[in-house]
């Protein structure tokens, strides 16, 4: 995904619908509020929403305006322009969803959005990543504890279809997996550093993830 325009004018300006791990703007020309982080040299949305830009006050020492992302209410009806009144996620659809649990062979997590849409809480649908799922190269030696752990929001592609409101999803490309994990330090969202690797931005400390790549 490319930057995200954002214009400093008179009053606060709102953009498209952002994602977590979606670079907003370079760092050094705004300042991170709630909802971003600083990556590098960019300042990167942790969360799903719109993201809001604010001029800095006349009389601020730091007069870059402040960008936030401000939490995108959930679709309850249909999202995705396919007709009918539920979001239903198909094969082949980009998704996002939140780890609940774990064990050697998979991962099982919550979607929280389809196509960029927020997911309503009530639609209850689960993502299943198995192990040969979750990357491309040297699938039996993938260790399910250090690609993901609960609380891990992560981009993925749906699979196919598995029981009823579940379905098998895929990490397995470079642009997918985990976009955005706590530090288990700090509470703090942890930045990438490789495909495999996220720092702790306090501590220094490196974890171990299948992460996805952002442009």
């Amino acid at each position: 995904r490319s930057p995200v325009a954002l214009d400093g004018t008179a009053t606060a300006t709102m953009t498209a619908p952002v994602l977590p791990g979606e670079p907003l703007r370079h760092a050094d020309e705004v300042r991170s509020g709630p909802g971003t982080y600083v990556r590098g040299k960019s300042v990167m949305a942790a969360v799903m929403g719109h993201a809001r830009t604010t001029p800095a006050a006349d009389d601020a020492d730091d007069k870059r305006p402040l960008v936030e992302v401000i939490k995108e209410p959930v679709v309850t009806g249909d999202a995705t322009g396919r007709g009918g009144g539920t979001l239903l996620p198909e094969v082949g659809d980009e998704v996002f969803a939140r780890v609940l649990r774990i064990n050697p062979r998979q991962v099982w997590c919550e979607i929280v959005a389809v196509n960029g849409k927020a997911v309503n809480d009530a639609s209850g649908f689960q993502g299943i990543v198995r192990q040969q799922d979750v990357r491309a190269t040297e699938i039996d030696k993938v260790d399910m504890y250090e690609s993901f752990l609960p609380a891990d929001v992560i981009r993925a592609k749906v699979l196919s279809l598995g029981d009823q409101r579940s379905y098998y999803l895929t990490t397995a490309r470079n642009e997918l997996g985990v976009v955005q994990a706590k530090s288990p330090f700090t509470g703090e969202p942890m930045v990438p550093v490789s495909w495999q690797e996220m720092m702790c931005p306090s501590t220094q400390v490196k974890v171990s993830r299948k992460v996805a790549k952002v442009d």
